[in-house]
């Protein structure tokens, strides 16, 4: 199993391949489609993240000491930040979730090259990421 940094620098990797953003939008929106389809069952409004513009779900199951995140979005470039996120949280500990410092958004430009409203629901979706790591880490 790759360590949380060890996947954030292979998206770096990847993102440097191109110089124009049009090109990483292209890449963030081929990462959404990759997003596997989330189960209707949990497109609830329990799972829905407030302070995002468009619609993301975001569920958190807690197997073998691990989160498994999966998540939805209705926009396109939503999709592949939460591809991004599931991708480098996804199937670790409640702890590494916890100190994960995800460096790998303002490496990628991600953060300078969202609208305002986006960059608060990417945020918002961390720290429901976050959230989650801290409930399930009273089971442990």
């Amino acid at each position: 199993m790759q360590t949380i940094n060890e996947i954030q620098d292979e998206i770096i990797e990847e993102f440097s391949v191109f110089d124009d953003w049009m090109d990483k939008y292209g890449l963030l929106i081929d990462m959404g489609n990759e997003l596997p389809h989330l189960d209707p069952k949990y497109k609830t409004a329990n799972n829905l993240i407030e302070g995002c513009q468009s619609r993301v779900w975001l569920q958190a199951d807690y197997e073998d000491g691990k989160i498994i995140f999966q998540g939805d979005s209705d926009a396109v470039i939503v999709k592949g930040i939460v591809y991004l996120l599931i991708k480098v949280l996804s199937g670790h500990t409640p702890e590494e979730v916890l100190s994960a410092d995800l460096y790998f958004i303002n490496a990628i430009g991600l953060k300078e090259h969202l609208s305002p409203t986006r960059s608060n629901g990417l945020v918002a979706m961390l720290k429901q990421m976050k959230l989650y790591a801290l409930a399930f880490k009273s089971f442990s």
